[in-house]
């Protein structure tokens, strides 16, 4: 028998070890001064995954151990299991007067996967006394998803305050946006440091956990550290808790005292213990040891043992029993005669007969308590998620939202199969899109807003109320929205065929097996982009600026109907406004250079980025990439230089002109340049660009019905050379002369960090 239980023994441990490996006893604990808890490790065995990989690197100038993030160049400086966080290294960058700023080192960042910048530890500062400072954020496939900066400014030391406060004089701070996994940073001065050079001869910009840095005048002449601390929040895996309880093999939390909790950075889940300890270990959480202490808790003659979980329990011998309770001091004391056994029994047994009446009226009241704790949760969900201020928002425009659906909570989870990965079809700065079947069998698109602060929770209001109010064929419909959850939900009717993005640059499901998109598909998708655009300027009641247009924005049904979609960025501009300083938003690529450099965004700023649309639809080329050279990273600049040269049919995609009519073709492309003029009250309004698309396609559409062109490619592409030379070259749309902080913000785009190599 007893061999019999030491098999099974054996075999189950076998298994548990199989399905679950845990850490080796010889496995190193720590890494020069860093202490390395499991999932962590620096070996192979020691780590749960290559996620939680430490590398110990000797530095042979020092003699010193350092632990790096994975196989990165990345420093650790602390590991929290507690909290779910890794305290690293992050690089300061700087621009010094009588140096170029054209080097990768002044846009040093971190380009991680499995850990993402927490948006609510750090601080993205710029140093310096006429300094400009940008931070661009990266998602975990290293795609762009938001840009911030801010700007510092003073003529004289005297001018700052000496309280260590970054408050835009000498030095500045501003929130890092969530959802980032990676960032690149930038910073120039306005006027290179001319006026402030004894003083302040370079500025510095960097990304800190907050706490860690405290300004002082003395860092505008030199700023001593190399590094300092950033804060990283982790998950293990990308599984919810509810989800990787199903598989309890590979289930983190091993301990039977630890909780399983989600992340701050919203992927996986993270474990803890309930009384300290390691919850990733097989008995790796401690119980509270009060029996262990000088004041023993149990009563005279009793003995003291921990209850797994917490706590601890008394009992007393077997000759003793209970006293007459803890309160008088009595403890243990010998047991009595039967006939009081049998008093004790009876009374005990009319104690659990009340018990248990107790109990059953507990249980017939339970589910009324469970579902008014439910509402009340669902009622805290959804002042969180800003129902209030959309209720206001509702009011403030006579119930312009009345026709959108309410949805439950039952509803949506069942239309997405609880959220499942697999219906993902985008992610993007301010949320995760999920393609469901409602119950009546409709497909739609459901977006889930990763909201963690009062102006995400604005954000996804706005976009509520800005879609709320369109009905137009070209702009995508909001079907409804839920608050009643942790995340708020959008419900948007479902567009088929993917986004214009993916089939100018061949991405996604939506694209394959496709053919290139036809010059007359691309000039109707044009056309019907700028109606929408100029509808929300100019038609709804209160103006629109949608202020994140792109292609990745346009989306096409099955007929390749254009439809403008996310508005999370979007703004309404009140009627007696014609623009309005914000805190600049948009995409790298596409945004407005004059809105960059002010902080004044007008309808203007949409039609400059309608213009790097068009010159995507005529080129094929991605806004900004990194596989270019450094000149042409820019489309928009790289577009308008070689339309200045008088080089049109060096950068056009051939494949489409060649079926064109070659004068609709240049047409369009000195549209396009109008539109991405530098000053804005040189472009044109974007009604004037809807009218002027349209009535192109229309002549294009009565020329080949009278005659089809039959030129052959060596004639098209002389006559293309002949109209792009003297015909597009215009040197008076503002483009030369302009400031060098413009021409500074071109740069910004031709320098955009590249990824790092396989940093986590």
């Amino acid at each position: 028998m007893a061999m019999k239980k030491l098999i099974q023994l054996i075999l189950v441990t076998l298994i548990a070890s199989k399905a679950a490996p845990q850490p080796s006893s010889d496995c190193p604990k720590s890494c020069g001064n860093l202490n390395i808890p499991y999932p962590f490790g620096t070996g192979e065995g020691c780590y749960m995954n290559d996620t939680f990989l430490i590398t110990c690197y000797h530095d042979n100038n020092s003699s010193k151990f350092i632990p790096l993030l994975g196989r990165s160049n990345v420093v650790v400086l602390n590991i929290s299991l507690e909290d779910g966080e890794i305290l690293v290294s992050s690089p300061i960058i700087h621009d010094c007067y009588g140096t170029t700023n054209n080097s990768s080192e002044n846009q040093n960042g971190l380009n991680l996967t499995h850990f993402s910048i927490s948006p609510t530890r750090n601080k993205f500062t710029a140093l310096g006394c006429d300094t400009v400072g940008v931070f661009m954020g990266y998602d975990s496939s290293k795609k762009h998803v938001a840009t911030t900066g801010c700007v510092s400014i003073c003529d004289t030391v005297s001018e700052i305050k000496s309280n260590g406060s970054c408050d835009g004089i000498g030095c500045c701070q501003i929130g890092v946006p969530s959802g980032v996994h990676g960032f690149a940073m930038q910073s120039w001065s306005m006027n290179n440091h001319s006026t402030v050079r004894d003083f302040n001869p370079c500025n510095y910009a960097f990304t800190v956990a907050e706490g860690y840095y405290k300004f002082e005048t003395g860092n505008l002449r030199r700023l001593e550290n190399t590094t300092l601390p950033l804060v990283l929040d982790w998950g293990v895996g990308n599984e919810t808790c509810e989800e990787a309880r199903q598989h309890p093999s590979s289930y983190a939390c091993k301990d039977k005292n630890s909780d399983c909790l989600h992340p701050t950075n919203g992927i996986g889940y993270r474990c803890r213990c309930h009384h300290g300890g390691n919850p990733y270990l097989h008995d790796g959480c401690h119980d509270s040891d009060v029996c262990g202490l000088n004041t023993n808790p149990c009563i005279y003659k009793k003995s003291c043992k921990i209850v797994p979980g917490g706590g601890y329990k008394c009992s007393c011998s077997k000759s003793h029993e209970e006293g007459d309770g803890l309160k008088n001091g009595q403890g243990c004391r010998p047991k009595k005669d039967k006939y009081i056994d049998n008093l004790i029994l009876i009374i005990g047994l009319s104690l659990s007969l009340s018990l248990l009446a107790v109990v059953v009226g507990c249980l017939n009241i339970y589910p009324q308590i469970r579902e008014r704790k439910l509402m009340k949760m669902r009622d805290n969900y959804f002042l969180k998620n800003g129902g209030m201020l959309l209720q206001g928002k509702i009011d403030s425009l006579n119930g312009s939202t009345e026709r959108a659906t309410i949805f439950t909570v039952e509803e949506l989870k069942k239309a997405t199969n609880n959220y499942d990965d697999a219906g993902i079809i985008g992610k993007g700065g301010h949320g995760t899109v999920y393609k469901g079947i409602l119950s009546n069998g409709r497909v739609v698109a459901i977006k889930k807003s990763m909201v963690s602060n009062q102006t995400e929770i604005e954000q996804f209001i706005n976009e509520v109320v800005v879609l709320s109010q369109i009905n137009h064929r070209n702009v995508v419909k909001l079907l409804g929205c839920c608050l009643e959850t942790e995340f708020p939900l959008l419900v948007y009717e479902f567009i088929t065929n993917g986004t214009l993005c993916e089939h100018l640059h061949f991405e996604g499901e939506a694209c394959e097996d496709k053919h290139k998109l036809s010059w007359t598909a691309r000039l109707r998708i044009a056309a019907d982009t700028a109606e929408a655009l100029a509808y929300l300027h100019y038609s709804v009641s209160t103006p629109i600026i949608h202020r994140d247009v792109k292609t990745a924005n346009i989306l096409l049904d099955d007929n390749l109907t254009a439809k403008v979609s996310d508005f999370g960025a979007s703004k309404l501009v009140p009627l007696d406004q014609t623009q309005l300083t914000t805190l600049v938003q948009g995409t790298m690529g596409y945004l407005d250079p004059e809105y960059f450099q002010t902080s004044q965004l007008t309808e203007k700023s949409d039609v400059y980025s309608f213009g790097v649309v068009l010159a995507e639809l005529l080129t094929s080329k991605k806004a900004i990439s990194f596989f270019r050279p450094q000149t042409q990273r820019n489309l928009s600049m790289y577009f308008v230089s070689t339309m200045n040269e008088g080089r049109l049919d060096q950068i056009l995609d051939k494949e489409i002109v060649s079926d064109a009519s070659v004068e609709y073709v240049i047409e369009v492309a000195n549209l396009a340049k109008r539109c991405l003029r530098l000053k804005g009250e040189e472009r044109p309004s974007m009604k004037e660009v809807a009218m002027e698309l349209e009535g192109i396609r229309v002549m294009e559409k009565h020329s080949l019905g009278v005659a089809k062109d039959v030129a052959s490619q060596e004639e098209t592409e002389s006559f293309l050379k002949e109209r792009s030379h003297f015909n597009i070259v215009d040197h008076g749309d503002g483009t030369s002369g302009s400031s060098s902080t413009i021409s500074r913000f071109y740069n910004l785009h031709n320098q955009i960090l590249e990824p790092l190599g396989n940093g986590r």
